[in-house]
């Protein structure tokens, strides 16, 4: 028996019992009058048999919980009428908490997966919340009775708090309430109607009741906090309202952001302001992927109606130019800049000694909120033989002064990818080794595959599923011994790139004697407001994740200034929902949302829509018509879910579905949108159009059809 058939059976049964218990007039039973009319047959039917009398009206009492039927309320005062005080509130509790967790799990069972399935990024923070604080929000509603107890059964089954949870805190929280209503229900002749029992003062007081255990959370919290915060002294007056430690794009959004608002802000760097991206990573690596196209498009001269393009350079021009550009964008992140700005640029290392206190250049300074933005460092795997060759990370690979012959690059994301396709089209022979079974391994199988292709076609040989386990230095030349299905390659080269991830900075300046958390991939652990376990102190970038992009350190970097500046008042939480990234290869590979292979794993329904690039007529005339675009939308919507472009400038084309998702924007909008001729932007036009054809109305245009032909008559 499928779950679907089981699903449906519940649901079945479920309006069965409503529908029976509706027959059988349960809700006249459930009449206030009627109870105090017939209060007295009751009680003497339950003198004639008390134990078979409980039986049933427990049994009634939690299906009709169970099934959500009104009337709670008049059963609980008859508990109270018939069996007193101290049996009845027994009864009631128990009842009414085994009812409310058979709701629970109907809902849970009926409609979780549904719910979580068709939202469950939209819900991902609530789940998180509920995971840590569930049982103080159950609590908090269940000690208001004026709340609908039947939507939090609901509520809570299509949540992820655990069962076992649910009942106790279900069982204490409803046990002050019982006890008001069961009690009442001794004084039944007295009440003219149950709205007598709940008085203002006694509404006010379920009120507080209900607040009390986020009250108690709060306070829980601070001295949680007043613990961490114990042995350091908080000075009277700070030099500054904020520091950032670091100047790469996290560092440098922070510092500028506080600026802005006027704070009193410091930025430390003790190596080179813009960081990783402006000098080791997007910058000169862009520079050098322009430099390579250059020389790749003349060699394809023939398709631009061109005889022959000489092209002749050097390699150290083409490293000097890399170095310009640098030099010509650093005037953006310069220590000039930033302190027309009104920041305090200081060029050291920094040292956290407190969370209020920074040491830098043998001074200490005070500060209310620290931002940690020192970014992340190549990953230097512990493979035997590393040490006898001279091998090149990101930060090194800029210092090369001749074109290496036979490059060796490791890694198959998106740096090896890039500077494997540059290289080899300025001429190094390139081999490009991918413990995993794809390249660019984050991306979806047809991408990867059809990357592999171009790659291979340029010249590059690519080893996917391979392992590195040993360099060797053999006079002067070097091998790299790889392994894949138990056979071992040997590889020679004379240069090596690797491009195997990179690692948080968080040693050397203080964190580990601060006891701020980290996290088993060794980020620093920070919550949806950029907090570390201190409170005051913040970390955003590649040092705290998840994603280790520029844009992305920039954007984390709003929520933790903003949050460090304004938290007394209000806070934001971090928003993920929207994350664009590019791959620098030509074509270009760019992405936003979730991606074909993710909604298999995850199991998340989807449509796609693919429109093939080779029919876009700017592609054609520019003969970059490689690639397609892929969108992924709701079932039977036009909501865009992912996007993923493989083509010619796909970072740029991206930009239109980046708005589109963040205003929810669907297609049917984008497919009404004039875009000017002959642009590349058009194939986001003509996705949307196959969308909208693959969902016209087959039936009405039959309609229209004969319609227009009685017209030709």
């Amino acid at each position: 028996m499928n779950k679907i058939f089981k699903q449906i059976l519940i649901l079945f049964l479920l309006i069965i019992l409503f529908i029976i218990a509706r027959y059988y007039g349960l809700q006249d039973l459930l009449n206030f009058e009627y109870l105090k009319s017939q209060k007295d047959t009751f009680i003497s039917t339950y003198h004639e048999n008390e134990i078979l009398f409980i039986i049933i009206y427990f049994v009634v009492y939690v299906v009709s919980v169970a099934i959500s039927f009104p009337g709670a309320t008049i059963f609980t005062l008859a508990a109270g009428a018939i069996f007193g005080v101290v049996t009845g509130t027994i009864l009631v509790s128990f009842a009414s908490t085994l009812g409310a967790t058979l709701s629970f799990l109907f809902s849970r069972y009926l409609f979780r997966d549904l719910v979580q399935t068709k939202f469950g990024s939209s819900l991902e923070s609530i789940n998180k919340g509920l995971e840590e604080d569930g049982k103080f929000y159950l609590l908090s509603l269940r000690l208001i009775p004026a709340f609908p107890f039947f939507l939090i059964n609901l509520l809570m089954g299509i949540s992820k708090i655990s069962v076992f949870q649910f009942f106790l805190v279900s069982q204490i929280g409803m046990l002050p309430g019982t006890i008001v209503y069961v009690n009442a229900g001794t004084q039944l002749a007295s009440l003219n109607n149950p709205k007598d029992i709940v008085s203002l003062p006694l509404l006010l007081s379920f009120l507080a009741l209900g607040l009390l255990p986020l009250f108690a959370k709060f306070i829980v919290n601070k001295i949680k906090i007043n613990k961490i915060y114990k042995n350091y002294k908080k000075p009277n007056n700070f030099d500054y309202n904020i520091i950032a430690i670091g100047g790469g794009a996290a560092g440098l959004v922070t510092s500028y952001i506080a600026s802005t608002v006027k704070a009193k802000v410091a930025l430390i760097e003790k190596h080179k302001m813009g960081g990783d991206c402006l000098n080791y990573g997007c910058v000169p690596s862009k520079a050098i992927i322009s430099s390579a196209k250059k020389v790749h498009l003349s060699k394809k001269a023939k398709d631009f109606g061109l005889k022959k393009v000489d092209i002749d350079f050097d390699f150290v021009d083409i490293m000097n130019r890399v170095s310009n550009i640098i030099k010509t964008i650093e005037p953006n992140d310069s220590i000039d800049r930033y302190s027309k700005l009104g920041v305090d640029c200081i060029t050291g290392s920094a040292k956290i000694l407190s969370p209020y206190e920074i040491e830098v250049n043998g001074k200490i300074l005070t500060t209310k909120n620290i931002v940690i933005a020192t970014g992340a460092s190549p990953l230097i795997p512990n493979i035997p033989g590393i040490n006898q060759v001279p091998y090149l990370t990101s930060e090194t690979l800029w210092n090369l002064k001749s074109l290496p012959k036979s490059f060796l690059i490791i890694g198959g994301g998106a740096i090896g990818c890039e500077m494997a396709q540059a290289f080899s089209r300025l001429g190094s022979k390139v081999t490009l080794i991918e413990f995993a079974d794809k390249i660019l391994p984050r991306d979806d199988k047809d991408v990867s595959s059809f990357m592999n292709k171009i790659l291979t076609d340029e010249g590059i040989t690519i080893l996917t599923s391979h392992k590195l386990i040993e360099f060797i230095k053999n006079n002067n030349n070097y091998i790299a011994k790889v392994e894949s299905n138990s056979i071992i390659k040997e590889i020679e080269f004379d240069h090596v790139l690797l491009s195997m991830g990179r690692k948080p900075r968080i040693e050397g300046f203080g964190l580990e004697e601060l006891g701020v958390k980290i996290s088993n991939r060794k980020s620093i652990v920070v919550n949806e407001f950029m907090e570390t376990n201190y409170p005051n102190i913040f970390a955003c970038g590649d040092v705290a994740g998840p994603f280790q992009l520029t844009h992305t350190a920039s954007h984390e970097a709003w929520y933790a200034s903003v949050n460090a500046l304004f938290g007394i008042f209000i806070k934001f939480k971090t928003d993920y929902s929207v994350i664009p990234y590019t791959t620098f290869t030509d074509p270009e590979v760019s992405h936003v949302g979730l991606t074909e292979d993710e909604s298999i794993q995850k199991n998340i329904p989807v449509e796609i829509t693919k429109y093939d690039l080779h029919d876009l007529d700017r592609a054609i005339t520019e003969s970059e018509n490689k690639g397609f675009i892929k969108v992924l939308t709701e079932p039977g919507k036009d909501k865009i879910l992912g996007v993923t472009i493989v083509g010619y400038n796909a970072g740029e084309l991206l930009s239109e579905f980046v708005l589109a998702m963040k205003y929810k924007i669907g297609l049917n909008k984008i497919l009404g949108t004039i875009h000017a001729y002959p642009t590349m932007g058009e194939g986001n036009k003509y996705v949307a159009g196959n969308w909208k054809k693959a969902r016209k109305p087959e039936k009405l245009l039959k309609i229209v059809e004969e319609f227009h032909k009685w017209r030709r008559k």
